[in-house]
């Protein structure tokens, strides 16, 4: 029903529905775009209808809707760079047998530049070339 769904809605190269699945756990996607609105309820419904022939029942307590429209992925990117500073300063001070993060000790040029860090944490969009457009 989903491939069927993801193939109906396609627009060229673009998908307006896809899917995960792991073992019994599933994520659908849905293109954010207010045209969609439709789309996100339809599917949902249809969903159900199809797990309901089937017999599955839905966790209503595990199950949610999430809207990643107002999702700005610089903050997400900011956690992550965070999280791994502070684990690499917390390994750091154990090694040392020291006390603590090491906030003035390991100052972030220092993490980056001398340990050679990831820090290219940001989405780049590139434009499509006409030679790499499908034909």
């Amino acid at each position: 029903m989903l491939e069927r769904a993801k193939e109906v809605t396609r627009q060229g190269p673009w998908m307006k529905v896809e899917y995960a699945r792991f073992a019994d756990d599933l994520v659908i996607l849905v293109d954010g775009h207010s045209r969609q609105a439709w789309l996100r309820k339809a599917v949902e419904k249809r969903l159900r209808e199809e797990l309901a022939k089937l017999q599955v029942e839905v966790n209503e307590e595990k199950s949610r809707r999430v809207d990643l429209q107002l999702g700005h992925s610089s903050r997400c990117f900011a956690y992550i760079r965070d999280w791994v500073e502070k684990k690499i300063r917390s390994h750091l001070a154990r090694a040392r047998q020291r006390q603590g993060f090491g906030w003035k000790r390991w100052h972030r040029e220092w993490l980056y530049g001398t340990l050679g860090l990831f820090q290219e944490y940001r989405v780049a969009y590139q434009p499509r070339s006409e030679a790499a457009a499908p034909s």
